[in-house]
């Protein structure tokens, strides 16, 4: 967790915190790197655009690793969880620990974009085409170089600070 004065922890009285946390989504694993340095982010503030190409848009911690090294990069791969991945985005989320790391705690596949969980059925390489300060976000825009979508029975969402189970 980082601690700075223009990043304070959040107070069940900030309303635009309470308006994001009942929009609810799909929770999604952000990862970029390679094995001498690697970062992974669990993002729920994100969205998809279609067009050519398509844009994935997420709303990242400008302290984080990974918008570091997402941006350093300008690569990175997307990936949906499932509801068996709780634990992997707490861990990557920086709530609960992790000993020996998050990354110990799953498969990866390594790509050029960076290192995509093996079990993910849904997944996205992507390319950095922007970034601009949002808040106390970092609004990061990437392009779709590769994606894949297969089955999600039972996807990971994420609503009012929990993790919604499969068919509640």
């Amino acid at each position: 967790m980082t601690i700075h004065s223009g990043h304070p922890f959040p107070t069940p009285d900030d309303p635009v915190r309470r308006l994001r946390g009942r929009l609810g989504g799909t929770v999604s694993l952000w990862t970029a790197g390679d094995d001498a340095e690697r970062a992974g982010l669990t993002v729920t503030s994100w969205l998809v655009a279609g067009g050519e190409p398509g844009r994935v848009l997420a709303l990242l911690d400008p302290d984080a690793d990974l918008t570091e090294l997402l941006l350093e990069t300008g690569r990175g791969v997307v990936q949906l969880l499932s509801w068996k991945d709780r634990d992997l985005a707490d861990a990557f989320a920086g709530t609960t620990p992790a000993p020996g790391g998050p990354w110990r705690m799953a498969a990866w596949d390594d790509t050029d974009h960076g290192p995509r969980l093996a079990a993910a059925t849904a997944w996205a390489r992507v390319s950095v085409e922007s970034d601009v300060e949002v808040g106390w976000s970092r609004l990061v825009t990437c392009t779709v170089d590769e994606l894949v979508v297969g089955d999600d029975p039972e996807p990971l969402v994420h609503r009012r600070g929990r993790y919604v189970p499969p068919g509640g």
